[in-house]
C-alpha cells in the first residue's frame, strides 16, 4: 500500500491536467464566434503553464499535446475532426506544442529549483536552531536532549546516543520509542572502531532506514548517533542525509566543547582546594603554634635555675602558660568538633534543659577569661524548658561569648538575652565591638571563613560553623545582625517542641 501511493499521486496529477484541458475547451466553446481561433490558443497555453507550476512536467507536457488535439478538433475547421482545412494552422499546431514543452520544461525547472531553494532553507533554520539550542545547553545531559529532540522532530525517526566502556556499548540516551537488539549494537561497535559512517540495510542485514554515525571531533570518538526511521522501508535522501551528518558534526563539537568545559572547572576547582588546602594549613599551624610558643618561652623561663624571677613574674608565666594552654585546647576541640560534625558522629541527646542553668555553666567556664568584663542577663523567670543536648549548647554559647569578648573593647559590655518567639526560645548574645560586615553575616557560618580584620585577632574560623551545625542539628536557626543600639547579635532559637520522628533520632 505504502509503495503503491506516490503512482496513485501521479495519475491524479495527470488526471487533473486533462481535466484543466477540457475546462479551457469549454471555456472556448462560447467565445470561439467572437475571435479568431489562433487567440484560444493562449486558453490551452494557460493550462500548460498552470500544470507545469502545480503538477509537475509529465502532467505538462501531456496537457501540451492534449491541448493541440482539443484546439484541432473543436475549433479548427473542420471542426470535430483530426484534420485541416488551412494548412496554416499546421504552424499553429507546431508552435503551440513547442511553446507548450518550452514553457512546462521552464516552470517546472523553476518548480523544482523553488523546492530545493525551500529545503536548503529548512536546512539551514534547522541547523542554526541546532546550534543556537547547543550552545544555550552547558550539561552533557542536556546536550543529548538537544541532539535527540532536534534530530527525531525533522527526521520523523527515533534517536539514541551511545558510548562504549570496557568493549561494552552503553545507551547514553534514546528517545521513548527506541529499540536496539543485539545487531544493532555489533553495528555500533562496528562505526566506534572504525570512525566511519553506517547505514543499516546496505552494510548489515539490519532492515533500512537505520543510520549510525560517530560522534567524532578530531581523533577523539565522543560517541555514537543511532537514527532509526518509523517507516522501516523509508531511507533518508542524499539531502537528508547531508544535513543528518551536519547535525552529528556539530553534536561532536558541542560535546567535545562540555567535556572541556567540566574539565576546566574541575582542574579549576582542583586549584582552588589546593590553594583553600594550603591557606587551611599555614593558618592552622599558625593558630597551633602561637600558644605553643608561648606555653614553651612560659615553661623555659620557669625552668630557668639562674633566672632571678620574682614570686609575681612566676605566677604571671604560669596563667599565661595555663590561659595558651586553654586557648591551645579550645583549637584542638574544635577542630576535632567540625571533623565529628562532617562525619555525622555527633548525636543529638535531647531532654528539657532550663537556660537559666545553660547560661549559669557557660558563665563559671568563662570565669577566668570574662575577668571584670561587665555583663549583662536579661532571663526571665518563667521560660519554658527547652528540649536539648545541654553539653553541646553549653560549646555553642561557650564560643557565642569566646567571639563576643574577642570582637568587642575591654570594659565594653555584654548581654546575654532570652525570650519565647512562637515555638521557638531564643537566645541572643550581644555585643558592642566593631561588628561583622553586611555582606560577610552569611559568610561568617562558613567553615574556616574570618572577616578580613586589620586588629590581629586570630583563629581558625570554625567557632561559628561549628555553631550553626549543632544548632541544626536542634532543629533550630542561628543568625546574626546589627541592632539599632549599634550591637552586634547573634541570635540561636531553639524549637521547643520535638516531633516523635525526631525524638527516636535523638
Amino acid at each position: 500500500m505504502v509503495r503503491m501511493l506516490p503512482s496513485k499521486m501521479a495519475w491524479r496529477r495527470y488526471g487533473q491536467s486533462v481535466i484543466l484541458v477540457v475546462i479551457a475547451t469549454l471555456l472556448g466553446q462560447p467565445i470561439r464566434v467572437l475571435i479568431n481561433p489562433t487567440n484560444l490558443v493562449m486558453l490551452y497555453l494557460l493550462v500548460v503553464v498552470i500544470s507545469a507550476v502545480w503538477l509537475g512536467r509529465g502532467p505538462a507536457v501531456l496537457s501540451a499535446f492534449l491541448g493541440v488535439l482539443a484546439f484541432d478538433v473543436f475549433f479548427v475547421p473542420p471542426r470535430f475532426m483530426l484534420g485541416v482545412a488551412d494548412t496554416q494552422y499546421l504552424l499553429t499546431f507546431a508552435g503551440l506544442l513547442l511553446v507548450g514543452l518550452v514553457i512546462s520544461a521552464l516552470a517546472a525547472h523553476a518548480s523544482v529549483q523553488a523546492h530545493a531553494a525551500r529545503q536548503r532553507e529548512q536546512q539551514a533554520i534547522a541547523g542554526y536552531e541546532l546550534s543556537r539550542d547547543l550552545a544555550a545547553a552547558s550539561e552533557v545531559s542536556e546536550l543529548l536532549h538537544v541532539i535527540m529532540s532536534h534530530t527525531a522532530r525533522l527526521f520523523a525517526c527515533d534517536v539514541a546516543v551511545c558510548g562504549m566502556e570496557s568493549g561494552h556499548v552503553t545507551w547514553q540516551a534514546a528517545t521513548p520509542q527506541f529499540t536496539a537488539d543485539q545487531n544493532l549494537a555489533a553495528l555500533v561497535t562496528q562505526v566506534w572502531q572504525s570512525g566511519k559512517t553506517t547505514r543499516a540495510g546496505v552494510e548489515s542485514n539490519i532492515a533500512a532506514g537505520v543510520n549510525i554515525l560517530p560522534l567524532q571531533a578530531g581523533e577523539k570518538m565522543l560517541g555514537v548517533l543511532v537514527v532509526k526511521r518509523r517507516a522501516t522501508d523509508a531511507s533518508l535522501n542524499s539531502e537528508q542525509q547531508r544535513l543528518l551528518a551536519s547535525f552529528a558534526s556539530q553534536s561532536a563539537l558541542a560535546l567535545e566543547r562540555a567535556q572541556l568545559a567540566r574539565t576546566a572547572r574541575e582542574a579549576e576547582i582542583l586549584q582552588a582546594k589546593e590553594e583553600l588546602q594550603t591557606t587551611l594549613l599555614n593558618s592552622i599551624s599558625h593558630d597551633l603554634r602561637t600558644p605553643l610558643s608561648s606555653i614553651t618561652g612560659a615553661l623555659s623561663s620557669l625552668l630557668d635555675e639562674t633566672a632571678a624571677l620574682t614570686e609575681a613574674t612566676r605566677r604571671d608565666l604560669l596563667e599565661n602558660a595555663w590561659d595558651e594552654a586553654a586557648r591551645l585546647n579550645q583549637l584542638v576541640s574544635n577542630l576535632l568538633d567540625m571533623t565529628r560534625l562532617e562525619a555525622g558522629a555527633i548525636t543529638v541527646h535531647r531532654d528539657p534543659g532550663d537556660v537559666q542553668d545553660l547560661i549559669g555553666v557557660v558563665l563559671a567556664r568563662l570565669g577566668s577569661r570574662l575577668g571584670a568584663r561587665p555583663v549583662s542577663l536579661d532571663i526571665p523567670h518563667d521560660l519554658p524548658l527547652v528540649p536539648m543536648d545541654f553539653v553541646l549548647m553549653v560549646q555553642v554559647m561557650v564560643n557565642l561569648l569566646d567571639n563576643a569578648l574577642k570582637y568587642s573593647g575591654e570594659g565594653q559590655p555584654i548581654a546575654i538575652r532570652a525570650c519565647t518567639t512562637g515555638a521557638h526560645l531564643r537566645i541572643a548574645v550581644a555585643d558592642q565591638g566593631i561588628g561583622i560586615p553586611e555582606d560577610d553575616r552569611e559568610q561568617v557560618f562558613a567553615k574556616f571563613y574570618r572577616v578580613p580584620r586589620a586588629d590581629g585577632q586570630t583563629g581558625t574560623g570554625l567557632g561559628l560553623s561549628i555553631c550553626k551545625g549543632i544548632v541544626e542539628a536542634h532543629g533550630g536557626r542561628i543568625a546574626v545582625q546589627r541592632s539599632d543600639q549599634e550591637e552586634t547579635v547573634v541570635t540561636v532559637d531553639l524549637p521547643l517542641t520535638v516531633s516523635g520522628d525526631e525524638r527516636n533520632e535523638a
